[in-house]
């Protein structure tokens, strides 16, 4: 390595401890508000900085980054619609009465010999459902762990649970925004990616449910007041009925005919308005009436509707935990998410036309000599970034722009790099105790992340079962130089040819 090489990767590590040291900062003084604004400033900051030494140094033109940054805000144009789209759904799904019909039903089926793997498969539905880990831990995660203790079971294993099958659905969700945001940075189709995450997501799952059940045999218990305290408190705000799981079913379908995403999502809020008029009329002539205080019965139902979609809305159930469970954030608890996306892409765009991403991203190509240390380098650079910037969407983001253009030069599906993110990057983010993620559920829950961490087998088994089935080669496609498709019949090294080519 020559010192002119040196001194390039040098410069190019700067932007990155900036960065980390900015973020550091925002995590200890702001904790989990930091996504509300401290981050997105450091982003920008730090791309600042990138931007001036690579005008200073590199004598790389202003003209090269503003065309990077149109480039990475314009590839995420898709995502951002998406993300709107999904705080539509979270309002309508919730208010017509298909989330808490989910939640009524899940919550009857607790026994409490099989408590643990219970607990687990509920909030992972639930999680699937309304596409947020923190949504379902600070709502039936919570009321779950008050049911966990009065069966005997220890804070962390019951924690563990929780967060476990919390995260499980958040990662398949098509309404998560880190899937989202995770398939986005990869350019590939979301219901594509999530798709071939389940190639590894499933199988964790199913070993985590194991171990649950199997610690969970040994114990018993009784109490069932405050399940049907929960169940009562829902049925008595809302009609539930088996009729609404039709919606899911159709957003299912057209899932499965491999429909566009937005399409999909807008249809299945279309659908959700429709079941909301006609299960529940009341609650949106209440929401209407917050917003309209006086006018026709007809304009107070169309401004609940449209408030449903596009604002944030809550209503009173007489039970505390009900009441967050049945607050939505609508369209615009989206927007902190697509400020911090916008954010990040100009500060990965300015790494990329500097060619600052190019210089690092050669410090670790040389560990991805297999397929299998490719993706074994990618979950763990998720891993740690997890660590080092404290925030899973950052660390989504810079492990996809690190990653990207080596998974292109080498052949590999966009895929295998958007589900070896996800495997990372999206789960062990609440293993952390100083991430936000970590900070939040630790509190959610009033238990400390390291006596719930040793439970979270899912969070803890993904990343490895991400390089076990890499090193499988299972659905694993490599293209050849003229862009063929081929399946990679073995875990050969690359050439050093190929190894040339893809540093340029």
């Amino acid at each position: 390595m020559t010192r002119k090489t040196v001194s390039r990767l040098g410069v190019s590590v700067i932007p990155i401890l900036i960065l980390i040291i900015l973020l550091a900062l925002d995590i200890s003084i702001f904790g989990s508000d930091a996504i509300l604004g401290a981050s997105q400033v450091s982003l920008l900051f730090s791309a600042g900085i990138c931007v001036w030494l690579a005008m200073w140094l590199f004598k790389v033109p202003w003209h090269d980054f503003e065309e990077a940054i149109k480039g990475n805000i314009g590839d995420v144009t898709s995502a951002i619609v998406i993300l709107f789209l999904i705080g539509g759904i979270s309002g309508t799904w919730t208010m017509s009465g298909i989330v808490p019909t989910f939640i009524y039903y899940g919550v009857k089926i607790i026994s409490p010999k099989i408590f643990l793997v219970t607990a687990c498969a509920i909030c992972a539905l639930v999680s699937l459902m309304i596409g947020s880990s923190w949504t379902t831990i600070a709502t039936i995660g919570v009321a779950l762990l008050g049911i966990g203790k009065a069966e005997g079971f220890s804070d962390g294993v019951i924690a563990g649970a929780i967060i476990s099958g919390a995260y499980f659905g958040d990662k398949i969700s098509p309404l998560s925004d880190t899937t989202v945001m995770a398939s986005s940075m990869n350019k590939v189709p979301l219901f594509q990616h999530i798709r071939y995450m389940f190639l590894t997501t499933v199988p964790s799952i199913t070993i985590a449910l194991i171990i649950f059940l199997i610690l969970g045999l040994t114990h018993s218990g009784t109490d069932t007041a405050t399940i049907a305290d929960y169940t009562d408190t829902l049925a008595a705000r809302f009609r539930i009925t088996p009729w609404l799981f039709i919606i899911p079913i159709l957003t299912g379908f057209m899932i499965a005919r491999k429909m566009p995403a937005i399409m999909v999502l807008a249809l299945s809020i279309l659908l959700a308005v429709v079941a909301a008029l006609i299960f529940q009329p009341s609650i949106i002539q209440e929401i209407g009436s917050t917003a309209l205080e006086k006018g026709a019965r007809w304009r107070v139902m169309f401004t609940g509707v449209v408030k449903t979609i596009y604002d944030s809305v809550s209503l009173e159930t007489g039970n505390p935990e009900v009441n967050q469970l049945v607050s939505t954030r609508g369209m615009a608890g989206m927007l902190n998410t697509v400020y911090l996306i916008i954010c990040a892409m100009c500060f990965g765009a300015a790494m990329k036309a500097s060619g600052m991403l190019r210089n690092l991203a050669s410090l670790i190509l040389p560990l991805t000599k297999r397929r299998t240390s490719l993706v074994a380098s990618t979950v763990t650079t998720g891993t740690v970034l997890n660590g080092i910037v404290s925030d899973q969407y950052l660390s989504i983001i810079l492990t996809s722009s690190i990653f990207k253009d080596v998974y292109e030069k080498e052949g590999y599906e966009g895929r295998l790099l958007s589900r070896a993110v996800e495997d990372s990057a999206t789960v062990t983010s609440p293993l952390y105790p100083w991430s936000s993620c970590g900070m939040t559920q630790a509190t959610i829950l009033s238990v400390p992340t390291l006596t719930y961490l040793p439970f979270c087998f899912f969070n803890i088994i993904s990343p490895f079962m991400s390089v076990i089935v890499a090193a499988i080669g299972f659905k694993i496609v490599r293209h050849k130089k003229n862009d063929a498709p081929a399946a990679e019949a073995a875990d050969a090294p690359l050439s050093d040819k190929d190894k040339t080519t893809a540093c340029s």
